[in-house]
């Protein structure tokens, strides 16, 4: 069999055949060709042929023919006594020119022919003909060609393959005629182009018995022509593979192979300034952001400033600030910030490390006053403001484009509010306000359309939002002139405002408001509205117009975010849940706080949180004080100054439309906005607690011992016993070498055994480890840690020599997620878990920064803020971390050859300056694809490694590490080498610095040029870090002077670098971390034993189980596995000569904590408790209380302690009570209905009252889901509540002696009259508002009728309400219709049945 792939390759010019199957004629040629190819065709293989597709029977069709070809080709092949006899009488040779193997690719161009068909090349059998594509076999006339034309020969060899390769015209099928003139236009091509016969020898005879046997070699073509359009048009229907086809869109993502990614990777920008979120998050996107501009910075840095901090603004820009005559500095620095951040995109750790002269004050006149204007915390906060003011430009270019498309001149819009939009709220209401202000030109705006664009038929135009608003319907009346009337525009009240003062006067009216809208109403009586509709609808105009004024808006903003008090008020649900020993009962009663105390503090997220859980309700109010002055200067810049009796009722008209652009618009508005921003301010605070956290962890240098060099990792043997269970769990050892590669693990049963115990020691005196890591998850590793300790002190067990090896804990946090990884997975698949959790607590102790940045985005499962950490978005924390594993990896560097090698040392290498996981990833593969190896920095732009910008963020972060014996080869002094080792590679110096580094070097060793010509640039580097008195020489130099001489000449601001530059030179890549910190007690015990200090702690009752009792003291264990002691005095309150009388093994108890006993540094770890029943009985309520905020509702906390104590008392009363009655049932409200739910309409159940021993409860079923109750009060009511007391009364009118007269007269009367009125014709099922459609509906098809209806009042059980439309005009009128067991009353009018209450509505 062929491969279906080679069968596509045919060789496209082959000798011809004598017929064509693809040429059918009508008499069956399929049958004449098969006998004359001499084939015999079973009927079976007919009866598959028919069954099988038409596009295989084509396959199978072309696969013959090929073969038939093939075979008639070597039945025509001259023998080669033949040609030897042509060659003796011609001259000429005739040997068969030699196959080419060639092959072409889908899609591809034609290869290049060869040079020479005389030309050896490797020759391919017969058999290779069908797979390959082969060179064409020349005509019979070229023999004689033997020019050498180079050019002309490929052509001549490579013709078929350039005519097949031809596109048809656009790409569709050909016609006949098109066909035909291509066919003649190769049989042109394909003519001899050799030189005339009579010129070598051949007379004209001899020349046409040539062509009579063997022809031109194009007799056949036609025939030819038909497959090779067939196998072309084949060839580029094949779609080319690519990834997208073979990985799930999820995978090719989280491989980075997105177009994005690609984009990404391309693009000269730092990746992290390319991304909308952190580049550890999985669903990062590339952000579409502009970059800003150079006249961009300005405004950015005083929108900036002024948010920056408080602490910022008190200092620098308040009369009595400490740096108040710097302001002018820290506006020239946050303004180089904006620069090198989103103008020359450097990241932040870049500008702190190698700009940071720029962002600190430095005097030339007095070199001494450098101070440091801006650190680097609030660098990161410049860098998000930064983005912030980006995106308010991008929106402001919106809602300019927005208001250009209006074609409309507004002098306020352009004079008032483009100056004064400084936020995103500003942008979003001058956008909402220009909607409402231009709606119809909105409307009218065409929609651009060339004269020549096609429009689809059928097409529908987007269908825009019907729903009108009233104020719309009001602004298209005449309303919109009585609001006129008013004779002040909005724009103008507001400018007035913002003024404080009458800039704009208003116009009085000679007429007082009811009089003068009174002009406005509709002539038509039956139309005509009541003047004061008229003006309430006027003032509504106003009032929407006045509370969408971007300004206004923006002034409640600012009065909401000084002055805001928050509030909270339990739900009923809350106030049960919500008790003194829950989380949320610290805000339960909160009570008018402060806003600005709940910024720096999670408490409000918690609020939040409950709210959502629907356990309480948010209250956001300003002081009325606040609010007064708010509104006193809005009337103010409202009211007219005149004292006419009409001027003052206007003035009262607008008073009224202040109060309701407060209370409808500015007010709501305001609460909904300051929820937002305190949700906001607290969650960017909460993430910088966690991030800093982190930082504490991450920014320290790995553990050091007396062998290890500051900031070199030690070796590690890492051992954990799991969760202790001697049955089940082995010790694990696990053993790192200061490479931090794994080179032995294994487990041994015990460490008490002999053979266990030589063992250990054998790997402990073999391996030699600088430190043992113990971890595990049970207190039960204290005791595996005291024993590893006892074995290698030589004071304790001789055979540990002269070792001194450390015994610590760690933090085991990373090491717990990395057990269970996929990392872990790929790492050390034939580890068990345990193991897999040693190699994480080794790979801390050596680098913790490597093992969290490892981690990924699982870095957010780790809790540093154990009750809070959970409110904060991921995406949030995701940035936060990232930005704290950037600054912390780029203060350490990243060792590029290493990170090449080492995949586990490669995670630190997205967090370098300038890039991010996917330019990370292409730096990795270019570098690999060079051989793996840099010599030096320059290679990175030498090899095209990295782009400009990226290399001047990254450079400085990327050390290439230099070997002694490369750094004094005569290689290295050469200065022509461009691969030789550079050692300021090794250094934190930037290489836009190394001049300056080469200078100072020649100072300080006072050496000319001319001394250091011949050699490397840096040779006087290296020459001054060997030097034995490096440090004097260069202390020597005066940096002040030469940073002083650095500006005066370029303008070069220098001072720190110069500094940076004179520590590298002595101790390049020096430790600038903190040492590595041991986890406290409280972390450890933590870790083993997952109490916390809240948990577990003095006062607290826990639950205990007897381990062993002892004469003076009993053992015991609590649940979380710590283990506990009660001394003989605390376990009784009577006195216990011996423990075993009063608790025996096994038995479980309870104890009261009484203290705690940390003795870490001898393993132990317990607590002391008491059994005693005096202190159990008093309980632990008051160690578990939560404690209430400051800002505490005392009134409403004790009213409802009252209340609930109340409700507790009713039901204990409630239960005693016992009434000999069928429908009487010790139910409460929600039981009854849920009882009665499944019963019909007037079914009754008796039930205890909340209001006391002297009341009962009957609930009756009104309709489904309505149900009416009814407070009875009894008269010398039965105190014990085994019976009904005298008398039960309803009201004054409604009497009973006993609960069947009360059920049958009462209850059963008023089900009779509620069926009665819903059996009536009037009567409408459904809501009130379903009743008021019908009304509409029905008038609108009977516009000289009125009509009235009956419904349930679903708000007052038992009672209906009557609803009745005059005309089409006016408005729906409801009446109240109270049901009583004798009569129905409309108002205070009885009626004794339905008809009569119809009548009585209709004489009203």
């Amino acid at each position: 069999m062929m491969d279906p792939d080679e069968e596509e390759e045919e060789p496209e010019n082959v000798p011809p055949q004598e017929d064509d199957s693809s040429e059918e004629g009508e008499d069956n040629p399929e049958e004449v060709r098969k006998v004359r190819e001499g084939f015999i065709v079973s009927e079976d293989e007919d009866e598959e042929e028919g069954q099988d597709s038409g596009e295989e029977r084509r396959r199978r069709k072309k696969k013959r023919k090929r073969s038939n070809r093939r075979s008639k080709r070597e039945e025509e092949d001259l023998e080669d006594d033949d040609l030897d006899l042509l060659e003796e009488n011609t001259g000429g040779s005739f040997k068969k020119p030699r196959l080419i193997r060639l092959r072409r690719a889908a899609g591809s161009e034609s290869p290049p022919a060869s040079a020479s068909r005389r030309r050896p090349v490797v020759e391919s059998s017969d058999d290779d003909l069908d797979n390959v594509g082969v060179a064409p076999a020349g005509d019979i006339q070229q023999i004689w060609d033997d020019r050498g034309d180079d050019e002309e020969d490929g052509d001549m060899d490579m013709s078929s393959f350039i005519e097949s390769d031809e596109p048809e015209e656009g790409g569709h099928d050909m016609d006949d005629g098109a066909r035909q003139k291509r066919k003649e236009h190769k049989h042109q091509k394909r003519r001899p182009r050799g030189e005339p016969p009579e010129d070598i020898g051949i007379d004209a005879n001899a020349w046409d018995e040539f062509h009579d046997v063997f022809g031109d070699g194009h007799d056949y073509d036609w025939a030819l022509a038909g497959d090779d359009e067939v196998e072309y048009e084949e060839e580029q229907m094949k779609p080319e593979m690519k990834y997208q086809d073979v990985f799930e869109p999820t995978e090719i993502r989280q491989r980075l192979l997105t177009e994005d990614d690609d984009l990404i990777r391309a693009q000269d920008i730092p990746e992290r300034m390319q991304l909308a979120t952190s580049s550890l998050s999985q669903s990062s996107t590339l952000s579409m952001h502009i970059r800003l501009a150079e006249e961009d910075l300005g405004g950015a840095a005083q929108w900036v400033i002024h948010r920056l901090s408080h602490r910022k603004t008190r200092e620098f820009f308040s009369p009595d600030g400490q740096y108040q005559h710097l302001k002018g500095g820290l506006v020239l620095a946050v303004t180089a910030a904006l620069r090198f951040l989103f103008v020359e995109e450097f990241e932040v750790p870049c500008i702190w490390n190698f700009k940071r002269d720029y962002i600190a004050h430095f005097d030339v006149s007095d070199i001494r006053s450098r101070l440091e204007l801006l650190n680097l915390q609030e660098l990161w906060r410049i860098y998000t403001l930064g983005q912030k003011y980006r995106s308010l430009v991008e929106r402001r270019r919106a809602l300019n484009a927005s208001y250009t498309r209006l074609k409309v001149t507004d002098e306020y819009y352009e004079r008032e509010l483009v100056p004064s939009i400084d936020s995103v709220e500003m942008v979003a209401d001058a956008t909402e306000w220009l909607s409402m202000k231009y709606k119809d030109k909105k409307k009218d705006e065409p929609d651009f359309q060339f004269h020549d664009d096609e429009v689809a038929e059928g097409a529908k135009a987007r269908k825009m939002p019907s729903r009108i608003s009233a104020y719309e319907v009001a602004k298209k009346s005449v309303i919109a002139k009585l609001a006129q009337g008013f004779g002040i525009q909005p724009h103008q009240v507001v400018l007035n405002f913002i003024a404080s003062q009458h800039v704009h006067f208003v116009e009085d009216q000679d007429l007082n408001p009811i009089a003068f809208a009174e002009q406005f109403a509709d002539p038509d009586p039956l139309k005509a509205l009541p003047a004061e509709d008229l003006l309430a609808r006027a003032r509504m105009i106003l009032a929407t117009e006045l509370g969408k004024d971007p300004l206004l808006r923006d002034h409640m903003r600012r009065l909401f975010r000084e002055e805001a008090r928050i509030s909270v008020e339990p739900t009923e649900r809350g106030t049960v849940k919500i008790d003194d020993h829950h989380p949320y009962f610290n805000f339960k009663y909160l009570y008018r706080k402060h806003v600005k105390d709940l910024l720096e503090g999670p408490q409000f997220l918690h609020v939040l949180a409950a709210e959502n859980e629907h356990l309480v309700a948010v209250l956001i109010t300003i002081p009325p004080e606040a609010k007064t002055r708010f509104e006193r200067r809005l009337v103010d810049a409202f009211h007219s100054d005149r004292f006419s009796d009409a001027a003052q009722a206007w003035n009262s008209e607008r008073s009224r439309v202040v109060q309701e652009v407060l209370d409808q618009h500015l007010i709501p508005a305001g609460i909904k906005w300051t929820k937002e921003y305190i949700r906001e301010e607290v969650e960017d605070w909460l993430a910088n607690q966690c991030a800093n956290q982190l930082r504490k962890r991450v920014d320290v240098a790995p553990y050091q011992t007396e062998d290890t060099l500051p900031g070199s990792p030690a070796s590690v043997l890492a051992v954990s016993w799991g969760k202790g269970d001697p049955h089940k769990d082995a010790i694990t050892l696990v053993f790192l070498d200061d490479e931090r590669r794994m080179r032995e693990h294994t487990k041994l049963d015990n460490l008490h055994d002999t053979e266990m115990v030589d063992e250990f020691m054998d790997l402990i005196k073999r391996r030699k480890p600088n430190v043992i890591v113990v971890g595990g998850f049970s207190t039960a590793t204290m005791k595996l840690t005291k024993r590893v300790k006892e074995l290698v002190d030589p004071a304790k067990n001789p055979e540990a020599g002269s070792l001194k090896i450390p015994v610590i804990y760690v933090m085991d946090d990373a090491a717990r997620i990395y057990q269970h990884s996929k990392r872990a997975a790929d790492e050390f698949s034939a580890l068990s878990p345990t193991a897999k959790y040693c190699v994480g607590l080794a790979r801390y102790t050596q680098s913790p920064l490597n093992e969290y940045a490892a981690l990924g985005p699982d870095i957010t499962t780790i809790s540093f803020e154990e009750d809070d950490q959970h409110l904060v978005p991921k995406e949030k924390l995701l940035s936060a971390f990232e930005r704290v594993l950037v600054d912390v990896t780029n203060k350490v560097g990243v060792d590029i050859n290493r990170a090449v090698a080492d995949t586990y040392y490669q995670h630190l290498l997205p967090f370098v300056c300038g890039l991010g996981p996917r330019k990370a990833q292409a730096l990795i593969k270019k570098i690999g694809s060079q051989g793996g190896h840099l010599a030096n920095r320059d290679q990175f732009v030498r090899a095209s490694l990295l782009t400009t910008r990226i290399f001047l963020n990254a450079a400085a972060f990327l050390r290439i590490s230099q070997e002694e014996s490369q750094l004094g080869s005569k290689q290295h002094k050469h200065r022509a080498d461009e691969d030789a080792p550079d050692p300021l590679d090794d250094t934190r110096i930037h290489p836009e610095d190394y001049e300056l580094a080469r200078k100072m070097a020649t100072d300080a060793l006072e050496l000319d040029e001319e001394d250091i010509h011949d050699e490397h640039p840096s040779q006087v580097v290296l020459a001054l870090m060997h030097d034995p008195e490096n440090e004097k020489k260069l202390a020597e130099l005066n940096l002040d002077e030469f940073a002083i001489s650095l500006y005066e000449a370029n303008l070069d601001q220098k001072r720190h670098t110069l500094n940076v530059i004179r520590e590298e030179l002595l101790r390049p890549f020096a430790e600038q971390r903190e040492p590595f910190k041991l986890p406290g007690d409280w972390d450890i015990l933590t870790m083993l034993s997952g109490e916390t200090q809240r948990t577990l702690r003095v006062g607290l009752i826990v639950s205990a189980l007897v381990l062993r009792p002892k004469p003076h003291f009993v053992t015991v264990r609590l649940d979380s596995g710590i283990e506990g002691v009660i001394n003989a005095q605390y376990i009784s309150d009577q006195p216990v000569n011996d423990t075993k009388s009063v608790v025996s093994k096994g038995q479980t108890i309870s104890g009261v904590i009484i203290d705690i006993k940390f003795q870490l540094e001898e393993d132990q770890f317990f607590v002391e408790l008491s059994s005693r029943q005096s202190e159990l009985a008093n309980g632990d309520s008051l160690f578990r209380r939560v404690r209430h905020d400051e800002a505490w509702d005392i009134a409403r906390f004790e009213k409802d302690q009252e209340v609930m104590a109340r409700k507790k008392r009713a039901e204990v009363n409630r239960t005693r009570r016992v009434i000999k009655h069928p429908n009487f049932h010790n139910f409460n409200t929600a039981q009854a209905e849920a009882y009665l739910e499944k019963q019909q309409r007037g079914d009754v159940v008796i039930r205890p009252s909340s209001k006391g021993i002297n009341h009962l409860a009957v609930t009756w079923k009104v309709d489904d889901g309505l149900y009416q109750h009814i407070d009875v009060t009894e008269t010398n009511a039965d105190s014990t509540g085994q019976g009904v007391g005298g008398q039960l009364i309803v009201d004054a009118s409604h009497t009973y002696a006993d609960l069947d007269e009360l059920i049958v007269i009462h209850v059963q009367a008023m089900a009779r009259r509620v069926e009665e009125l819903m059996a009536h014709e009037k009567f409408k099922h459904g809501s009130e508002e379903d009743l008021h459609l019908f009304l509409k509906n029905f008038l609108a098809a009977n516009p000289a009728k009125s009509m009235y209806g009956f419904t349930l009042n679903r708000k007052r059980p038992g009672h209906f309400s009557l609803c009745f439309l005059a005309n089409k005009n006016s408005a729906v009128q409801t009446w109240p219709v109270r049901v009583t067991p004798e009569a129905y009353y409309l108002f205070d009018a009885p009626a004794a049945g339905v008809p009569e209450l119809c009548d009585a509505f209709k004489v009203r």
